[in-house]
């Protein structure tokens, strides 16, 4: 063998020299004869992280258009998912949902939907009548807006009614500041949140506040309303329906002998007789003064509830101070109630104040002297049988007075 690995072997400059040559020769045959050198390899794939990005492909208008006629057939593709509703359309729906809001147990379904109203902005002048007349046969339910199990959704449908009230007339935004003190603010009361009680005890004192003071009317309205409730029976109300319609019958065929007034319309006659009355400044005046009596008629009956509401929790420890001041506020302001209101908060006032002085000797609202925490759990487990080894050698000498002290 030889001294060297590389004996033999050209000089690598050599090579090179020679592999120019052999590239050259090559490239002169292919001009005149067909080539029979093999094509290079492909280049291998690149990853998927590697590859340049791919063009995006710009819209095709015709491929839009068509899609347009198949959304427009109806048959596959949809495109536009919500529609307007026209004011029939929602007249209609109102309709139905005050037909199944007085019903119990549709009221949580029906209430729902006439919030989407709201939010849809659905409630317009033109609908704001049939609007109402869901509220109205909400509160006509049997059962009350205070019912646990309706409760929820009465707040959240009086609450959500408060944005469509600008659409609504003068005597149906009244109505609607009454109910929403009796669905709403009562409901509130009902918080086991101390902050929204606190807030909500404040709205009705504020409300108590703003009461005229009652006068001597509205003493003598309230006792005749009570006379009649008590006076009215349901015998009376069929003999005098009885009467009535006997009465009726008799003067039909004086006043109609020929039986025309059955071919016009009720509606028509009643218009025509108030016809040149009913727009007078007398008859406004006088229909102002009726709404306005209502409404404080049914707000001072609205907060009388709160107080019964209220009143109701003192035996929440939270909830003493706060109703403590609200009873208070009442009592301050009697004046603003009528004759048998007075009578309910005076007497509402004298438990509460009762209660408080309870308290303030120490002792709770049963009358019971207040224990801590320590004091109650040593009286549980004073005749506690308690053995360090569970169920071995329990004895029953041990116990709770020992550690408890």
């Amino acid at each position: 063998m030889g001294d060297s690995l590389f004996e033999g072997l050209p000089p690598p400059s050599h090579q090179q020299q020679n592999q120019e040559a052999e590239a050259n020769d090559v490239s002169k045959t292919t001009k005149r004869e067909p080539s029979t050198v093999p094509a290079p390899p492909k280049p291998a794939l690149k990853s998927a992280l590697k590859r340049p990005k791919p063009v995006e492909a710009k819209p095709d208008p015709e491929a839009d258009g068509a899609a347009e006629k198949v959304a427009a057939s109806g048959k596959r593709l949809r495109f536009k998912t919500t529609t307007d509703a026209s004011e029939t359309q929602v007249i209609e729906a109102m309709k139905k949902i005050a037909s199944h809001i007085k019903t119990p147990t549709k009221f949580s379904k029906a209430s729902k939907l006439a919030i989407q109203l709201i939010q849809a902005g659905s409630v317009k002048p033109g609908t704001s009548d049939h609007f109402f007349a869901i509220l109205e046969a909400a509160m006509s339910s049997n059962t009350s807006c205070t019912d646990p199990s309706v409760r929820a959704d009465y707040h959240a449908l009086f609450s959500a009614a408060q944005d469509a009230a600008e659409c609504l007339n003068k005597k149906q935004k009244n109505q609607l500041a009454t109910w929403t003190v009796r669905a709403v603010v009562a409901n509130d009361l009902f918080t086991d949140d101390s902050f929204v009680f606190s807030k909500t005890a404040g709205q009705v004192r504020d409300a108590i506040a703003d009461l005229p003071v009652a006068t001597k009317d509205d003493d003598m309205e309230e006792a005749a309303s009570l006379n009649d409730k008590a006076t009215t029976t349901d015998e009376y109300s069929e003999r005098e329906e009885t009467r009535s319609v006997a009465e009726a019958e008799e003067n039909k065929g004086e006043s109609d002998p020929f039986g025309l007034d059955a071919l016009i319309p009720s509606a028509v006659k009643k218009d025509e007789k108030v016809k040149g009355k009913k727009d007078t400044p007398a008859n406004v005046r006088k229909g102002e003064e009726e709404e306005s009596k209502r409404f404080l008629k049914e707000q001072r009956e609205a907060l009388i509830t709160c107080l019964e509401i209220a009143a109701r929790r003192y035996k929440t420890p939270w909830c003493q101070t706060v109703i403590d001041i609200l009873v208070k506020h009442a009592f301050d302001h009697v004046g603003r109630f009528t004759s048998c209101q007075r009578d309910a908060i005076q007497k509402l006032w004298a438990s509460i104040r009762e209660q408080l002085t309870r308290r303030k000797q120490g002792k709770s609202v049963n009358g019971k002297l207040d224990v801590n925490g320590f004091e109650w759990l040593q009286q549980k487990y004073a005749g506690e049988k308690i053995s360090i080894r569970h169920s071995v050698g329990g004895s029953g000498d041990r116990r709770a007075s020992q550690w408890l002290g």
